[in-house]
């Protein structure tokens, strides 16, 4: 029940970003789920395909879709009162790679992949659907742009997961501590301007 939570939290937050990215492009209603919906799924679809889990889980269980279409009519209906928020579209944003990477490390070690391994698909979980969705609407998807610390984050988040399992105390307080350590790595580096290094020369 508590992974079922975090997911479901996660396609929440990541529908929400979905929402407003899509009415941000001024999106029809048909636009606008289509684009919650990729961001919300795209990450998750992958996975399941790359381990073998067929049908994907939004196909198997309903409540997915459900989720996402209250939520869609949710964020429509406010909207306004959404972008009050102060960069309302990067907070849901890091809160989804938070829950979604460790949605995707948890589904990894269920069918006994090693740790590197569930981490990378914690990663894809997490970004793969923001990608879709940047594509969609003609962006350069977050994942690829230096100045973010997006995939780095996930990476980090899922190798301190592993690192707190190890310690004497029970295995949901890793998994929340590992989420909190994705969502805040993403939230200082933006508010700090930390950056990979760039490999690019300046032009003389």
């Amino acid at each position: 029940m508590f992974y079922f939570i975090i997911d479901i939290l996660g396609t929440i937050a990541f529908a929400i970003s979905g929402v407003l990215v899509a009415m941000d492009k001024k999106l029809d209603l048909f636009g606008v789920f289509i684009i919650a919906f990729v961001t919300a799924t795209g990450g998750g679809t992958l996975r399941d395909m790359l381990i073998g889990s067929t049908p994907v889980l939004w196909m198997q269980e309903p409540i997915y879709i459900l989720t996402i279409s209250v939520t869609v009519v949710f964020s429509i209906i406010f909207v306004k009162q959404l972008k009050y928020l102060r960069r309302t579209l990067l907070l849901f944003d890091t809160i989804g790679i938070g829950l979604f990477t460790m949605v995707g490390i948890e589904k990894g070690l269920s069918v006994d992949l090693l740790p590197i391994i569930c981490i990378a698909l914690g990663t894809i979980t997490a970004c793969f659907g923001g990608v879709i969705r940047d594509m969609l609407c003609n962006e350069i998807p977050v994942i690829f742009k230096r100045k973010e610390i997006y995939a780095t984050a996930c990476i980090l988040g899922g190798l301190s997961y592993f690192v707190l399992i190890l310690l004497p105390f029970d295995g949901a307080y890793a998994y929340m501590g590992a989420i909190l350590i994705i969502i805040t790595t993403r939230l200082l580096a933006l508010k700090f301007n930390i950056a990979l290094p760039n490999i690019y020369q300046s032009e003389k």
